[in-house]
């Protein structure tokens, strides 16, 4: 699993990567977790709202900060 955390580097960005990271530990699953900053990467996506999640290259969510619980539920369902 590929997880991309798509933004400029905000307080926002930031608080969206501990939570996914924090996820992707507490659940044991191998994934990788990656910042991304490049606006035409981020363009690329068709994000125009950051911070946005993607995950093996399909967007999630973008344009807030889900709650711990939401971002588990998320990566959860796509680790089995």
């Amino acid at each position: 699993m590929h997880i991309k955390v798509l933004g400029p580097g905000c307080s926002n960005c930031r608080t969206l990567e501990s939570l996914v990271r924090d996820a992707v530990q507490t659940l044991g699953l191998d994934a990788t977790v990656e910042e991304v900053t490049d606006y035409a990467a981020i363009a690329s996506y068709g994000v125009m709202r950051t911070p946005a999640l993607v995950i093996d290259d399909t967007v999630f969510l973008s344009g807030r900060v889900p709650n711990r619980d939401e971002v588990r539920r998320i990566i959860e369902g796509l680790g089995r």
